[in-house]
């Protein structure tokens, strides 16, 4: 197979979560530790950090990379979703897995894909750590796909554990309460490795504290060690001054993702680099502050809060559940433009009303949808979104709804798209 075969054979063949939902999710490990065995155990031979969380894991993710790229560590770093590329996913040092991994490893695992019936998500999963292993990185970044138990991530044992906050999100997998969601992500919390929480809430912090307690794991409450006590929002970049609860001088920082959404994540981030600090870890302050300013340069990392054009405004962001909204509702509270134009679509095993009602009402409306089966028909969307009081037309693929917000905008509105990972990595600025 050549490279496009591969990616043929990688999208059509296994089942992938992107188009079928709840059915692609395996419920155990069996199937990675098949696939592991296979590869003499790549996960075992690099030391990671492993990210969990509702919202903002990717970020996180991609910061703590940069970060200790910066800091001279050769670093893996293993996402998902992609937006345009399947080797967005697996990256050293930023750089993409090459295609020809990508084809040697699928060609030489067609056996035990045949024996083991894996999805695209534990093939892939798979895929990175033997690339890693094989590379002798120094640390490997480790984004959970869903959940964070039964998470095909989950076999690394870790030098910490990060988990960013608990929201609504995949409650039809993970459980209809902020409790069973909280119990799944803490599911990745291991024996005497230490845990730091991004976010805390009155319902989530009993489920993780006794997990903690339970595993003879030190709990670290970023919101609660670390503050803000100034940020200024400066159009591509934001900027944050951060105390430390055992300072009395903050730090300031400058960071290139500048969604005021990120004041969390950073938050998040820096907590975990004190406790790597704290367990020997060489992590000087100008690596975090190269690696927070260069992030999207160091890792590749797109579609949060991202400009991709002016004259008018283009912004793109992948926020697509209640929480992810809400902050993009929040972001555009900041925004100075004339009027409001709206690109969004979503996928249909979502809380889409909760979501959705989110968003403001004073915008005009493109609704879309993704080209994949789990995405909701432009036209449901649209009567939830009427419903909601969201007003606007129909268009059957991202790229006309994104053509018509641009047709109609002035030089001082502001064009955005949201809404779902699909929709973002679908469009054509």
């Amino acid at each position: 197979m050549n490279y496009q075969e591969t990616i043929d054979f990688l999208f059509g063949r296994l089942p992938m979560f992107s188009k079928l939902g709840a059915d692609a999710y395996k419920k155990d490990l069996h199937n990675i530790r098949e696939l592991e065995a296979v590869n003499d155990n790549p996960h075992t031979k690099f030391r990671s950090i492993h990210v969990a969380g509702t919202n903002g894991k990717g970020s996180t993710s991609h910061m703590l990379a940069a970060i200790l790229q910066q800091a001279g560590y050769k670093t893996g770093l293993y996402t998902s979703p992609h937006l345009k590329d399947f080797r967005e996913r697996i990256r050293i040092n930023g750089e993409m897995i090459p295609e020809n991994y990508v084809v040697d490893f699928t060609e030489r695992m067609q056996e035990p894909i045949a024996a083991v019936e894996p999805s695209f998500f534990e093939l892939t999963v798979s895929m990175a750590f033997t690339w890693f292993a094989a590379e002798k990185v120094d640390v490997a970044i480790v984004e959970v796909g869903l959940g964070g138990r039964l998470d095909s991530t989950n076999i690394v044992t870790p030098e910490i554990a990060v988990i960013t906050n608990i929201g609504w999100d995949h409650m039809n997998i993970l459980g209809d309460s902020l409790e069973k969601i909280a119990f799944e992500k803490a599911g990745i919390i291991k024996e005497g490795i230490p845990v730091v929480i991004g976010e805390m809430l009155p319902e989530t912090q009993p489920v993780f504290e006794q997990v903690a307690r339970d595993k003879n794991a030190a709990i670290y409450l970023a919101d609660q060690q670390q503050q803000v006590v100034q940020w200024e929002n400066g159009g591509v970049k934001l900027s944050v001054t951060i105390k430390e609860d055992c300072r009395v001088d903050g730090h300031h920082y400058l960071l290139d993702l500048p969604g005021v959404y990120q004041l969390k994540n950073v938050l998040t981030v820096i907590q975990a680099i004190r406790v790597l600090q704290q367990k020997g870890w060489s992590i000087p302050e100008s690596a975090i502050h190269n690696g927070l300013a260069h992030t999207k340069k160091l890792t590749g990392l797109h579609g949060r809060w991202e400009q991709v054009g002016k004259d008018p405004l283009v912004i793109l962001d992948v926020g697509h559940n209640e929480d992810g909204i809400k902050a993009i509702r929040e972001q555009l509270e900041l925004m100075a433009y004339t009027r409001l134009h709206i690109v969004v679509g979503m996928v249909k095993d979502k809380d889409v009303s909760r979501a959705i009602s989110q968003l403001p009402a004073h915008a005009t409306y493109y609704f879309t949808a993704a080209n994949i089966p789990r995405a909701m028909a432009a036209e449901q969307l649209a009567a939830i979104g009427n419903a909601a009081g969201l007003k606007g037309n129909t268009y059957p693929d991202v790229n006309s709804a994104f053509r018509a917000a641009k047709d109609a905008a002035d030089d001082k509105d502001l064009v955005l798209v949201c809404g779902s990972v699909f929709v973002v990595g679908e469009v054509n600025p």
